[in-house]
């Protein structure tokens, strides 16, 4: 048997320096213009604390509109030079593509300031508040939205730290990822992707599905227990085969099936168009939302906060009026009797949904994606197969472009025209584009009026920008 691993000298450190929210007041955050590294830092800065940072995104004297959504809310931005790390520091943050050759980590250790993970720090917030941790591969962005709307209509100023921007905060010129409110509950996103939500003890942990993604199944599975055995209430979809293994309480969990026995019921479900409706223990909801999926992620969403003490009817009125969240399903407008949505969709099983949610409204659907990562898109080859092939339709295509590449020392050996190739061995329209700004010339000829051009993909921060140019040039 071997000896146990004696910890570093800074690990040590932190474990005796950080243990709460309380032990910090001036933090430093390396990769802040990330998604999960920003919704803390605005967090941290509405609560009180002195918070900056840096990203290698932040060019002198070039506009970024993260860094300047950041500074409006108080969090000075830095170069990613070590200007902003000095003595006065009493935290580093770090995301986990942060490595430790960086410069600004070395510099942060030369002055012996603990540096720590942003899942962490998450914990840590966790652990200050009443929280709602909201796990499973599909539709933790969502469901915290959703649930975090019909907890600020019911008036319990709640707080939230997600992954996504909602866009009713969007729209009062912040990232809209935080809000940092006055009241106890948090609602957080806990991500089994790097295994972060074992971290996690929250009072209510909730599981929305278990699907291949990132890991096995198995592995998933064990990851999902300890989220369960570290939260006081768990909350299940039933509905999910997986998830309802870890049923804690049926009368707790929710299904969309009749036939399951749960405290929450979602049926007569119905999509028009660009709205879906359905009832929910009898009580009639209608949404601007499109796909079976979300009728899901609303049925979690009011389960929690029923269980809050939140009344069914009064979910259903804060829901009427949801707005999403960026990039998941963001509907850009209609040209030419073309609809343009945006989604985030990039595992096998989320492409699916995203494709078949759009099918309602319109005859044709014309999808397009951007896998990201050698090693994730060779994983997952079999899967995405499988899974887009089965819900196409005779009329429907799938397009790709070429795998997106983050750097590292990735295997390039497989292509997004593997893929496609799979694909079109199944009787499918699927069709390879490398270069996606070559993609508008070549998809324009097979958008023949009433139809969609769905744009998904993950990861690269540039697709936003690429979903726009689009739209404008259709």
């Amino acid at each position: 048997m071997n000896p146990p691993i004696s910890p570093s000298p800074i690990i040590c450190f932190i474990c005796i320096m950080i243990s709460s929210v309380n032990d910090f007041k001036t933090v430093f955050f390396i990769g802040i213009a990330g998604s999960g590294m920003s919704a803390i830092a605005q967090y941290l800065a509405g609560t009180g604390k002195n918070v900056s940072g840096s990203d290698r995104y932040f060019k002198k004297d070039e506009y970024n509109e993260t860094k300047q959504k950041l500074e409006a809310d108080g969090i000075h931005c830095y170069l990613q030079n070590g200007e902003g790390i000095s003595k006065e520091t009493d935290l580093i943050v770090v995301s986990t593509a942060i490595e430790d050759t960086v410069e600004e980590v070395k510099k942060a250790k030369s002055l012996g300031i603990p540096v720590i993970k942003r899942s962490e720090l998450l914990a840590l917030i966790a652990k200050s508040k009443k929280t709602i941790a909201i796990g499973g591969t599909s539709g933790k962005s969502t469901v915290s939205a959703m649930l975090f709307d019909i907890l600020e209509y019911a008036g319990m100023d709640a707080s939230i730290i997600s992954g996504a921007g909602l866009i009713s905060i969007i729209k009062k010129g912040k990232i809209g990822n935080a809000v940092s409110g006055k009241g106890e509950w948090l609602v957080i996103e806990a991500d089994e992707s790097d295994g972060s939500i074992v971290q996690y003890h929250s009072e209510i942990g909730v599981l929305l599905n278990i699907d291949k993604d990132h890991k096995e199944i198995d592995i998933l599975m064990d990851v999902f227990t300890t989220f369960k055995n570290n939260s006081k209430k768990f909350i299940v979809n039933q509905s999910h085969y997986l998830a309802k293994k870890l049923s804690q309480n049926s009368e707790y969990d929710f299904s969309a099936d009749a036939g399951l026995k749960t405290g929450y019921t979602a049926s007569g479900f119905n999509q028009n168009g660009l709205v879906i409706s359905f009832e929910i223990n009898s009580v009639p909801f209608s949404m601007h939302l499109v796909g079976r999926h979300n009728m899901e992620n609303a049925l979690a969403a009011v389960a929690v906060a029923n269980q809050m003490g939140v009344d069914l009817k009064l979910c259903a009125e804060a829901l009427k009026s949801y707005e999403g969240i960026y990039r998941r399903h963001q509907v850009l407008g209609n040209k030419k009797g073309v609809w343009i949505i945006d989604d985030f969709a990039h595992n096998p099983v989320k492409c699916a949904a995203s494709i078949e949610a759009c099918q309602p409204i319109a005859p044709k659907v014309v999808a397009w994606f951007q896998p990201h990562g050698y090693g994730p898109t060779r994983f997952l080859r079999k899967d995405f197969v499988e899974e887009i092939s089965k819900v196409l339709r005779p009329d429907d295509e799938i397009w790709m472009s070429e795998i997106f590449y983050a750097g590292g020392t990735a295997e390039k050996d497989i292509s997004a025209n593997d893929l496609i190739r799979d694909i079109q061995q199944k009787g499918k329209k699927a069709f390879f584009v490398e270069n996606r700004n070559d993609l508008l010339t070549s998809i324009k000829p097979h958008l023949t009026g009433n139809s969609v051009l769905l744009l998904m993909g993950a990861r690269d921060p540039s697709l936003e920008q690429f979903s726009k140019q689009v739209w404008e040039n259709l």
